[in-house]
């Protein structure tokens, strides 16, 4: 297996505010926990952009389990951990983890799409 080199920059973020204007931040929190079924990883996180208010926007984290899209004929579903929340009100859907580079790289990607779409309308 080769060695996430985005770890390090991901772990070195924990506890990081970044101010994106208008009132708008990212917060970043992720740590070593121990290898299991649910974080196999080896780290819990939680990517969050936050509207003006401090309400939560979009979020990448593993804390929870979410379940997958419904497949007709398939019920033996597999919880996923690894998910993200594409607006305020989104429960999570599956994010397919890579390694925490490209978690970074999709987080940002993602956040640059909806302040965009929030600030051309306001």
């Amino acid at each position: 297996m080769d060695r996430d080199t985005g770890m390090d920059t991901l772990l070195d973020l924990h506890g990081s505010i970044f101010d994106q204007g208008k009132g708008y931040w990212i917060k970043i929190d992720a740590w070593r926990v121990s290898v299991s079924k649910e974080m196999p990883h080896g780290i819990r996180y939680s990517l969050t952009l936050h509207e003006p208010y401090g309400k939560r926007i979009l979020g990448y984290d593993n804390a929870h389990a979410v379940k997958p899209p419904r497949r007709t004929g398939y019920a033996g579903r597999i919880c996923a951990y690894d998910h993200r929340h594409r607006h305020a009100s989104d429960k999570g859907v599956p994010y397919a983890f890579k390694d925490a580079q490209q978690l970074l790289i999709d987080f940002f990607d993602e956040v640059d799409r909806v302040l965009l779409k929030v600030k051309s309308q306001g």
